[in-house]
């Protein structure tokens, strides 16, 4: 432990962008988003410790707490107003396929059937009169490997 305090004695810089880094590291590998802010704040707390030596563990410790908490609340704030109504990942080609137009490719039978859609066939439902092979449907609704599906 003493190590550790003549590496703060000597340069509190080097201290600082460490946790910095582990807390980056840490985040980089589990992708829990919290621990972004707290790393950044570290890296401005090492700069400051750089810039004014004579600050002292305390006031260090002091700002990056402050830094973190604000740091913290001001992404929140970010992220609301970028993404507002929280959607889901874009990426998510399941997500996707809602509102998409499929084509059926197998015959209904008591409301199930297969549909094309992006490249490949999927289960699907439907309520009510089933459409001919080779019609067109709209995908309402993904449940899992099925597609609930309506007329256009």
């Amino acid at each position: 432990m003493e190590w550790l305090v003549e590496l703060y004695a000597s340069q509190p810089f080097w201290l600082w962008l460490g946790i910095g880094v582990a807390l980056l590291g840490v985040e980089a590998m589990f992708s829990t988003e919290w621990l972004l802010w707290p790393a950044v704040a570290a890296g401005i707390t090492a700069l400051l410790s750089a810039l004014m030596p004579e600050l002292g563990i305390w006031v260090e410790l002091a700002v990056f707490a402050a830094l973190t908490v604000f740091l913290t609340l001001i992404s929140k704030r970010f992220v609301k107003k970028v993404n507002p109504d929280d959607t889901p990942d874009i990426n998510d080609i399941n997500l996707r396929l809602i509102g998409q137009m499929a084509r059926v490719v197998e015959p209904f039978h008591n409301g199930a059937g297969r549909v094309f859609i992006s490249g490949s066939e999927w289960a699907a439902e439907i309520d009510g009169a089933s459409p001919l092979v080779g019609e067109n449907v709209v995908v309402e609704q993904v449940m899992g490997g099925r597609l609930r599906v309506r007329h256009t």
